[in-house]
């Protein structure tokens, strides 16, 4: 099962049924109107939503309309809970190594996750703007769960059986805002702004073997102004599942439902160590911030530039058949006047 969320005026949007290939979309206001709804209420309120979508791939379907991605909210418009972990500990080691910080040996155990912003999110069509491109905009490509209710201390064995749907993840951030607030010792904040999320959120049945040990056993794909940037696993090289990470963040409360827990940075070893650039054979990276710490470490500087006012990304990930599972994230970096004082 697939589902969306359309702009209809409103801040939750009008939630959709779309079809497996992506072209249609139905609407269902006799079942349920939002996301959110839908996931407060799943056991009752999903198989009926399954129905619809059967139905729709079968053809047999009156009302249906062609999917637009460009009118379509992330899936969660907003959302009660958003946190982002960093399960590919390779991506974190190449960070710390490229600024000379040791790595601490329970970084390999213990997950590291922040909450960040759910107020709002942007549209996965919807332009990335901001003031100052001077503040080092970036993309990160991940892949997200989106849970139901969860337990306070739920146990990872148990963990699996919450999440509801997966999406993937555009986690904007400002990598030159980033060293000032780790400075203070109290997390980000204004290094990461809202973030956007695929076009569709779809149930996990839908990524048939691929979807297995609560990975995504699929390339992450991204593009950057048109050239391939990064193609890594997201199955390879993920220390801490989503069961791992959903257990984390409810170690001391609860989890309710429409909570979004992230995997964070995609990310490939290669050979033991870090991976290689896509012009150079390698699988890339899902973000410029792990190309410039590659760069640093092997040439002793950076030479990829962030993402400045005009630049586009791209962010998609596709089934073993050749098909786009999630939609794209496509959007483009513009410039955002600054708000009146």
């Amino acid at each position: 099962m697939k589902l969306a969320s359309l702009k209809n005026g409103s801040r939750d949007g009008a939630l959709v049924v779309v079809s497996r290939s992506l072209e249609y979309a139905v609407p269902v206001p006799q079942i349920t109107r939002t996301l959110q709804a839908a996931l407060d209420d799943w056991d009752v309120i999903s198989p009926r939503l399954a129905e619809v979508g059967t139905r729709l791939d079968d053809g047999n379907l009156a009302g249906a309309q062609r999917f637009d991605p460009r009118v379509a909210h992330s899936p969660l418009p907003r959302a009660y809970q958003w946190a982002d972990a960093s399960a590919y500990v390779n991506h974190v080691e190449l960070v710390r190594k490229a600024r000379g910080a040791a790595m601490p040996s329970e970084f390999w155990t213990d997950p590291l996750m922040y909450q960040g912003g759910s107020d709002s999110f942007i549209g996965p069509r919807d332009d990335i703007a901001f003031p100052d491109d001077a503040w080092g905009i970036d993309f990160e490509a991940e892949v997200a769960v989106i849970t139901g209710d969860v337990p306070l201390g739920v146990a990872p064995a148990a963990a699996r059986s919450h999440i509801r749907l997966l999406m993937l993840v555009n986690d904007v951030s400002l990598r030159n805002l980033v060293p000032a607030e780790l400075a203070k010792g109290f997390g980000f904040f204004q290094s990461k702004p809202a973030s956007s999320f695929s076009p569709v959120a779809v149930t996990a049945d839908e990524l048939g073997g691929a979807w297995r040990d609560a990975k995504v056993h699929l390339p992450l794909i991204s593009h950057l102004n048109g050239a391939l940037f990064g193609r890594p696993n997201a199955g390879v090289d993920m220390t801490f599942d989503f069961a791992t990470l959903i257990a984390h963040a409810a170690r001391t409360r609860e989890l309710k439902a429409g909570t979004i827990i992230g995997s964070g940075t995609v990310s490939n070893q290669e050979n033991g160590g870090p991976g290689r650039p896509v012009a150079q054979g390698g699988a890339g990276y899902s973000c410029i911030a792990e190309q410039r710490t590659v760069e640093t470490i092997t040439a002793g500087k950076p030479e990829t530039p962030f993402m400045r006012f005009g630049d586009r990304v791209r962010i998609e990930m596709i089934d073993a058949d050749g098909r786009s599972i999630f939609g794209a994230i496509d959007q483009v970096v513009r410039r955002r006047a600054q708000a009146a004082s």
